[in-house]
């Protein structure tokens, strides 16, 4: 199969950027609120808040345009609200293919605390017909004819079932595309059955997939091995504060950040997706790939609102991850072949 993965060249530039399809099934207008402390049951007093477009698909699409990467974003989206995302499309250079439904996408509200707690009130999104289903079908594997990469990351909308997201998943990897997968739920556990080239669970996310509870590095190797040998390339594990942990045919590979400031969890784990595409669809090594992750990641808790806000920054910030081996569940033995590895 020809590697279709092309570059696309900005004309007033000149600048090269790689292409990337992201898809989100059930965006949503995030309604953060930030306040001193969340009291149940009274009223509660925000001192600041915003309202603007996410879903996961949405914040990896706009992480990864703010790098540089050509990206066509895809999925179901609420025609009533669907102005603030058409703003943000264009403001980020994005290519819109979203599939327009009827009704508006879903609110979430966000409410985040002064010591970094965030409580999450999620709305439920649009009902779709199978006429949108078709349409977006074949938008989707349209897009396949010109793309290699795909993103698929969030919640499923009414009308979708798991199933579904999974047949997908499928079809893209029959035809040799890399899917990059995120979600959760019965979402995942089916996603997961179709092997995606690049799966990224936090810890309970691992440990819903696995039917128990998972508790040390040792449990959460075990598992993603699990992973790797029913045919899943890259295993990515989000521990939050503790790092991520990333299997693959090179081995294992662990990332530590150093200690943040946390103002907001709120698209963290959206930011590394981005990052670990950002490294792949740029050729980078894994080591490279996997502490400039880290890095754009760690950043993410210390502002309100997805982004990347200085690239300075986050390459200061790879200078304090710390890169390691893990501990192989399979021999209990330490992978030292990439053990404080630097790049």
């Amino acid at each position: 199969m020809m590697n279709t993965t092309t570059i696309t060249t900005t004309k007033a530039t000149g600048v090269i950027k790689p292409k990337v399809v992201t898809v989100t099934l059930n965006p949503a207008l995030d309604l953060t609120g930030s306040l001193d402390s969340l009291s149940l049951g009274t009223v509660n007093v925000v001192n600041k808040g915003s309202l603007h477009p996410a879903g996961k698909g949405v914040n990896v699409a706009k992480v990864l345009a703010e790098l540089g990467a050509d990206v066509t974003v895809t999925g179901l989206l609420g025609a009533d609200n669907q102005e603030p995302f058409c703003q943000l499309f264009e403001e980020i250079g994005a290519t819109d293919k979203f599939i327009r439904v009827k009704g508006a996408s879903r609110i979430n509200v966000k409410l985040v605390e002064s010591m970094g707690k965030v409580s999450d009130i999620n709305f439920p999104g649009v009902a779709v017909s199978q006429d949108d289903i078709n349409r977006f079908e074949q938008t989707l594997f349209e897009l396949a004819e010109t793309h290699d990469v795909f993103v698929i990351a969030g919640s499923l909308p009414a009308g979708i079932t798991p199933e579904l997201c999974a047949d997908w998943i499928a079809r893209l990897h029959q035809e040799g595309k890399k899917v990059l997968f995120d979600s959760s739920k019965a979402a995942l556990v089916a996603g997961f059955s179709k092997n995606p080239w690049l799966v990224k669970p936090n810890d309970e996310e691992l440990a819903q997939w696995a039917g128990r509870e998972l508790t040390t590095e040792h449990d959460f190797t075990e598992v993603a091995e699990q992973l790797a040998e029913q045919g899943i390339a890259n295993v990515v594990v989000s521990l939050g504060a503790d790092g991520v942990m990333w299997l693959n045919n090179e081995g294992w590979l662990r990332s530590q950040p150093p200690k943040m400031q946390v103002v907001s969890t709120v698209g963290a784990g959206d930011t590394l997706v981005a990052g670990m595409c950002w490294g792949h669809i740029n050729k980078w090594s894994k080591q490279e790939t996997l502490r400039f992750a880290t890095a754009l990641s760690a950043l993410a808790v210390s502002q309100v609102g997805v982004g990347v806000e200085d690239i300075n920054a986050v390459n200061a910030m790879k200078e304090r991850v710390t890169i390691s081996g893990c501990v192989l569940a399979s021999t209990n033995e330490l992978d030292n072949s990439i053990n404080n590895v630097k790049c």
